[in-house]
């Protein structure tokens, strides 16, 4: 099988790099994963305002990634709805470390000081938490 997308190198720091390792690829699972968006118009509405090509590009990079999956929206059934494979689901701890560390070091971030806290006290507990919501 080739690979679509060839890599730079093997190296595990690169792979994750150019799978998902731009802005806007993070924040599109940012939102799936945090903040229940579906659809496209669902990220085009985030607050860091992604153009409409790019985000098309990075949506049909994910899914052919296996990172998202589309499907039909409920009630809806002409609209695509997004959601995250396993694949896309396994980032969540990446995720959460990255909230963590920008936590610490962004005084103006938007991350809850209580979500930051069940983080910092217990970090698995809190990775199921959200597990079971999905």
């Amino acid at each position: 099988m080739t690979n679509k997308f060839p890599q730079r190198s093997h190296c595990p720091i690169n792979y994750a790099l150019e799978s998902f390792g731009d802005k806007w690829t993070l924040l599109i699972i940012r939102d799936l994963m945090f903040n229940d968006k579906q659809s496209y118009g669902d990220f085009l509405a985030s607050g860091e305002k992604i153009s409409t090509n790019i985000l098309a590009d990075r949506l049909k990079r994910l899914e052919e990634l296996g990172i998202v999956t589309k499907g039909a929206q409920a009630p809806n059934r002409s609209k695509v709805a997004y959601s995250l494979t396993q694949k896309g689901r396994d980032l969540l701890p990446i995720m959460l470390e990255i909230t963590r560390w920008s936590g610490k070091y962004d005084a103006d971030t938007y991350a809850s000081r209580s979500f930051l806290m069940r983080l910092e006290q217990d970090r698995d507990k809190l990775i199921a938490a959200i597990r079971a919501g999905w």
